[in-house]
């Protein structure tokens, strides 16, 4: 299976970074990041531990500032953007955390219930259709009554996929998805993020240890090592063993 990553006709890319840098606690990260993603876009960020890949998703979501170059996600100046902004930017994110993060006290459907509430939704009717349809759409639906303790780790990770879905988002940022998932698992996720990447034309940020993955899915690869993060050409020879399990 192969997956479009090249520029959609839209000018316009939903990630555009220019000679940044990542700092946190006073420690450089990652040091003068460019890159733009477009819709079409599946982006995978690789490296080893502590390289800084989910210190650039951290970034995106405006939880990391950036107080140099040029930093615009989903419309937003990350440069200008305001703390009582950022959970408006948040709203046109979709991200989906390896471990779940579910709220272990409430049922599927209320899970997903949260979250609209909390970005605006006031019509009951309105949330419970957009609810049932990001569930149908990832094979949830029959489950919305159950709580995240009586899933599959696979099963949680759908519903958290149906939630990153929730508003729509033109991009979908995914740290780890499959890290805590057996491999016949993990293709099963990678095959439903891929679906929805095509039907939905979402651009997808995708940070994975996996190289499994990006063999069989390709992609654009963005390699983070010695402070820095860029683009690589997927027949770059790379010691794999020694970069992503070290």
């Amino acid at each position: 299976m192969t997956t479009n990553f090249m520029p959609s006709d839209s000018p316009e890319p939903v990630v555009r970074l220019k000679n940044i840098d990542i700092v946190k606690e006073d420690n450089l990260i990652v040091s003068d990041l460019s890159f733009s993603v477009y819709p079409s876009d599946f982006v995978y960020i690789i490296g080893r531990v502590g390289s800084g890949k989910t210190s650039i998703i951290k970034t995106l979501i405006g939880e990391i500032p950036v107080t140099k170059g040029v930093a615009e996600v989903a419309g937003f100046n990350l440069r200008k953007i305001k703390e009582r902004s950022i959970p408006l930017l948040r709203r046109k994110l979709g991200v989906v955390f390896q471990d779940f993060q579910l709220l272990g006290d409430r049922s599927v459907f209320d899970n997903l219930k949260f979250v609209l509430e909390s970005t605006g939704w006031r019509s009951k009717r309105e949330i419970e259709k957009r609810i049932e349809s990001k569930l149908d759409s990832v094979g949830m639906l029959l489950k919305s009554h159950k709580m995240p303790h009586q899933l599959s780790g696979g099963e949680q990770q759908r519903v958290a996929i149906a939630r990153a879905l929730l508003n729509n988002p033109p991009l979908i940022l995914a740290d780890e998805p499959t890290g805590n998932l057996d491999g016949d698992t993990a293709c099963e996720i990678m095959e439903l993020i891929i679906r929805i990447h095509r039907e939905n034309n979402s651009a997808v940020i995708m940070v994975t240890h996996n190289r499994s993955l990006f063999k069989r899915y390709p992609g654009r690869i963005m390699l983070c090592e010695n402070l820095e993060c860029r683009e690589i050409d997927e027949a770059q020879e790379i010691d794999f063993t020694q970069l992503l399990y070290e």
